[in-house]
């Protein structure tokens, strides 16, 4: 279906998808080009034998793929391509007085993490191995650290030999090199209503689409993937998933669930591409999905998160079928990982570091929760060891207004339609790692008052 006009014959169940599936594929065929203007809403319906509201929402699928535009007042438009420019959620500006910033995710900066690096550095710079400075080939560095790397994934929950391990100079990395090895330009990968910000700019730049799915408390829908992958008609390729607490709303999948989903993709031929970028910072946690469908999951973890904003090294585990392919993929756009960093890595792990670290932010995110809890209340969701809380804003709030208003206050927050896909409900993302623990009261106190009531 890439002609267009459509017709009512083009139109099956459900309508909305169809429409907006049919004036997808006829801007990918050419046949609607860029700039061209979208019939208004009551004319295409009227043409359809269709609901305005039915239009309506096929057109906001639309402008969630950012394949057109809105203007009040001028109608839809087709968009030209993908912005250049990344929107990101959190705070940017340049400030006399910087704020509070609540709107990155980082690690609590422990004092010690600044030891650890500066004991470390002494030790590299004493006995720097040949390989930290003159290494150029990629598979003899990775030959190096492959055990280091096996070692942190064992702690995430994640058992794999080294051979099938890419280490990678963080986390978003390996999210652009595994899109790029399950999907070819025009397919689609699912992922939850709520998603993490570095997902859509890097759909977009593959030309991929994006397609948000159902949740309830427990994470993705599996019923809701299944009926996805469906209408899809081979399009879907791979599910995205945050299942451990580092998705904008921070929930922990049950292992239930975890089982459901993995299911749900082997019956649909879909890859799992799972991101758990807090890795094994949560303690007790159901095992990842990667774990039980290791077939076909790709899994990705970093250090970041976890020890150090400095420290960016990720991890990527892959399946056998993928393997060479990701390696590839690698190669052709970030070579290999820098092997300082990996060296320094290393001597985290090797040294009990890394473990010290991991204790330390535990129980400060754990005295981090508990204040936004006492001072939130019911009105915020959250993690006992999470690094952030996620608020619901009654429908119809004014989410650029609250995000405005309490940076006049001196607090940046994220706001929830940075990391929106399919659900336009207001929210607020408020990270508890980066500020003191007097500013993040602060912080928090004023966020509280600010929230309607």
């Amino acid at each position: 279906m890439t002609h267009w006009p459509l017709t009512r014959a083009d139109i099956t169940r459900p309508a909305y998808r169809s429409l907006a599936q049919g004036i997808a594929a006829a801007i990918d065929a050419g046949n609607l080009r860029p700039g061209a203007r979208l019939p208004p809403h009551r004319d295409l319906a009227w043409r359809l034998g269709l609901s305005v509201q039915t239009v309506s929402r096929a057109y906001e699928e639309l402008i969630r793929a950012d394949l057109i535009s809105g203007e009040v007042g001028r109608g839809s438009f087709v968009k030209s391509g993908p912005r250049e420019t990344v929107e990101v959620p959190w705070f940017r500006a340049r400030s006399a007085r910087p704020p509070i910033d609540l709107s990155m995710m980082t690690p609590v900066p422990l004092p010690r993490i600044a030891t650890a690096w500066q004991e470390s550095l002494q030790r590299l710079a004493a006995n720097l191995p040949d390989p930290a400075m003159y290494s150029f080939r990629p598979r003899q560095t990775m030959a190096r650290y492959g055990g280091m790397a096996a070692s942190w994934l064992a702690r995430c929950g994640v058992v794999v030999p080294a051979q099938r391990i890419l280490i990678t100079n963080g986390n978003t990395p390996g999210l652009m090199v595994a899109l790029m090895s399950v999907a070819q330009p025009g397919e689609e990968i699912a992922t939850e209503s709520y998603t993490c910000h570095a997902l859509r700019p890097a759909i977009q730049h593959l030309h991929l689409r994006i397609r948000g799915i159902e949740g309830d408390d427990r994470g993705m829908l599996p019923d809701a993937l299944a009926e996805a992958a469906r209408a899809a008609h081979g399009k879907l390729r791979a599910v995205f998933l945050l299942p451990s607490g580092a998705g904008p709303i921070p929930r922990m999948m049950d292992r239930q669930r975890r089982e459901e989903l993995a299911a749900v993709a082997a019956e649909n031929g879909l890859i799992i591409v799972e991101s758990d970028v807090t890795g094994p910072v949560s303690p007790r946690r159901p095992p990842p999905i990667s774990s039980l469908a290791p077939d076909r999951s790709i899994y990705l973890t970093g250090l970041t998160k976890c020890l150090s904003p400095g420290l960016r090294l990720g991890f990527v585990a892959m399946p056998d079928a993928l393997t060479e392919r990701i390696l590839n993929r690698h190669l052709s756009v970030s070579w290999m990982a820098t092997p300082m960093i990996a060296e320094i890595a290393e001597d985290w792990i090797g040294q009990g570091l890394a473990d010290d670290l991991l204790v330390a932010q535990r129980a400060e995110l754990a005295a981090r929760n508990r204040l936004a809890q006492r001072i939130l209340g019911e009105r915020s969701i959250g993690l006992a060891y999470g690094l952030h809380r996620w608020i619901p804003l009654p429908e119809g709030s004014d989410e650029p207004a609250l995000v405005e208003q309490a940076l006049e206050q001196g607090v940046a927050v994220a706001p929830g339609s940075g990391f929106a896909v399919s659900d336009r409900r207001p929210g607020l993302r408020l990270c508890l790692g980066g500020a003191g623990l007097g500013e993040l009261d602060k912080a928090l106190t004023i966020i509280s008052a600010l929230l309607p009531s």
